[in-house]
């Protein structure tokens, strides 16, 4: 133990003129506020953040604190492991986010263990006694936090470190201009003593407990587990070996109104290979009334890339996807298929923006739900779908005929759709939380198609948070970090190495653009404020439909985002019902191309 008190290091700090230990103290208090209000920055920029911060950290604890005659032996030995661990950090910055986070809430944890142990230690006054145990108990609930958070990642790293380090940094300058107070008065008085008692650095102390449990208690909600896939889901030994069949059937509830009775249920469908999978899709009808219910083919807006982002998991069901009319399309006597998609819930990978597959889910679970008798759906069916879904929509359109002649699509209204995956995710890094659907999209086509890898498209410092993103639904507590992150990336470089509209990547999302050529009537609905896929570039693709020789309605909605375009008050919802209405009555639809404005 005597040697580390002698290292070179300890020696060389204990050194330093006064004016450069306070300004240690200050670099660490500006570090650790960049270190928190930028826990998103580029990941290899972080660790270099962090890396520093261990170092001064370190520094900090090599320095006597006020009121002590010797440095205790226990905070060399801790100043020595954060100068170890921040060069560590700082010689190897492409270390993992999992790393990273073990070497910073080890040391805090131990750190913290240390501190609450030196409280009983001999000849230590009351005032000393009280900040380190405080500072010990705030460490070890800090370092506790980095460690075991379930969904680690290095926002919470480095918000918790971050935090630790401001509290050293101001208790360090506290100290050194208190002590060149008490110096200078004394001089002025002529006397010499030990330093006077000081309580500020306990005052700190105690806050930064205070700290630790608002943190713990604050957070609690964001550790909260996601949706869990049941055994529902899983496909038996012996499925058809033909699309569009019911596999099961059970009762489902969530978000279902009183006027309608729910079913869950698992189907088979045709995969990106072309071989036969399992989805699953929530089935409601009305209640009361004669039957036969015409059917509305909803294709759900994006939930996430993961297993438990199906609708048919969540809560309140149909509404997870953006599905928020069921009441008012029960009241119509209409009922309601919303596939999962293939990989919500099932297995995957989810084809997320992948034309063909999900189209294929789309129009099997119409197949499906006909073979559930208690349902007792009609023949008739008109296709709804919003952003992902209304791409989706869009493709079961143009395949309904070719693909399940047995599904009558009347109509196929596609709202605010994602109908060029080539241009959404090449504007993508300009939307304000936009890297979180193109998490979505780099999870999907990395996975369907093999020779897409992220390094080729996605910057080193941006991938590591691009793949926890994909890991979470727009629905799970955790994706306020996915949103921090989010922000934090919005004001860095650009998320792309190189344009995702080039080499592999950039083929396949043609490949899944829209089709120009529908079936069915078409309606495509867009907001005029649409920040996720912005109305011209939705202009752009109507105008090929219509040269292609397409009918389209198009109508745009002035003042209305991506997402508020299908909620109250706007106006597409009562039309959305009035031409839906019409395409079950056999209304004809006007001939050509027409855009309306509202």
């Amino acid at each position: 133990m005597r040697l580390l008190q002698r290292l070179a290091i300890a020696r060389l700090h204990a050194r330093l003129p006064a004016w450069v230990r306070i300004a240690v103290a200050i670099v660490a208090v500006v570090l650790g506020i960049v270190i928190v209000i930028r826990p998103t920055t580029a990941l290899d920029v972080l660790a270099w953040l962090i890396g520093g911060g261990m170092v001064l950290t370190g520094l900090l604890e090599l320095t006597g604190r006020e009121g002590e005659v010797r440095r205790p032996r226990w905070r060399t030995v801790a100043g020595v492991a954060w100068l170890v661990g921040g060069g560590i950090v700082l010689l190897a910055p492409g270390l993992t986010v999992r790393v990273v986070a073990v070497v910073v809430g080890v040391l805090l944890l131990a750190n913290g263990i240390l501190g609450v142990a030196s409280v009983f230690a001999r000849g230590r006054s009351w005032d000393a006694r009280i900040a380190d145990g405080a500072f010990g108990v705030s460490g070890v609930i800090f370092g506790a936090l980095a460690l075991f958070w379930p969904d680690i990642t290095l926002l919470v790293v480095a918000v918790v470190f971050g935090a630790r380090l401001i509290m050293s940094g101001v208790v360090d300058l506290w100290t050194r201009l208190r002590r060149r107070h008490d110096d200078r008065a004394a001089e002025q008085a002529g006397q010499t003593g030990p330093p006077k008692r000081r309580w500020g650095r306990t005052v700190i102390a105690i806050a930064s407990v205070a700290l630790a449990v608002t943190t713990t208690i604050a957070t609690a909600p964001l550790r909260d587990g996601s949706t869990v896939v049941d055994d529902f889901y899983a496909a038996p030994r012996d499925i058809p070996d033909a699309p569009g069949q019911l596999v099961r059937a059970e009762p489902f509830t969530g978000g279902i109104p009183a006027s309608a009775q729910g079913w869950r249920i698992l189907y088979t469908t045709t995969g990106v290979d072309g071989r036969v999978r399992v989805a699953s899709a929530i089935v409601a009808v009305p209640r009361e009334g004669a039957g036969r219910w015409p059917v509305i083919n909803w294709n759900h807006g994006t939930t996430g890339f993961a297993a438990h982002c199906a609708p048919s998991l969540q809560p309140r069901g149909l509404w997870a996807g953006a599905f928020y009319m069921l009441p008012r399309a029960i009241k119509e006597g209409w009922a309601v298929v919303g596939t999962d998609y293939i990989g919500l819930g099932t297995e995957g990978p989810h084809p997320y923006l992948i034309g063909p597959p999900s189209a294929h889910a789309s129009l099997d679970a119409v197949r499906a739900a006909r073979q559930l008798e208690e349902a007792d759906l009609g023949a008739r069916s008109v296709v709804w779908g919003h952003s992902q879904g209304g791409g989706a929509a869009l493709w079961a359109g143009s395949l309904a005929r070719e693909y399940a002649p047995d599904v009558w699509v009347q109509g196929v209204a596609a709202l605010a759709p994602a109908s060029d995956p080539a241009a959404l995710v090449q504007g993508i890094s300009s939307v304000t939380g936009g890297s979180i659907f193109a998490s979505y999209a780099f999870a999907s086509f990395s996975q369907i198609y093999p020779e897409i890898e992220y390094r080729d498209y996605v910057r080193p410092g941006a991938e590591t948070a691009l793949r926890q993103m994909s890991d979470r639904c727009l629905s799970d507590p955790t994706i306020v970090l996915s949103v921090a992150a989010a922000l934090g990336m919005s004001r860095d470089p650009a998320l792309f190495s190189r344009s995702p509209a080039s080499g592999a990547l950039g083929r396949h999302l043609r490949e899944n653009t829209a089709p120009l050529h529908s079936t069915a009537p078409v309606l495509l609905a867009h907001g005029g404020a649409d920040s996720v896929i912005p109305v011209a570039a939705q202009a752009d693709f109507v105008d090929r439909m219509c040269a292609a020789g397409q009918d389209v309605d198009f109508r745009t909605y002035a003042g209305y985002e991506h997402a508020g375009v299908i909620e109250r008050p706007s106006p597409l919802i009562d039309e959305l019902f009035d031409w839906t209405r019409d395409r079950f009555a056999g209304v004809p639809v006007a001939d050509g191309c027409t855009t309306t404005e509202r």
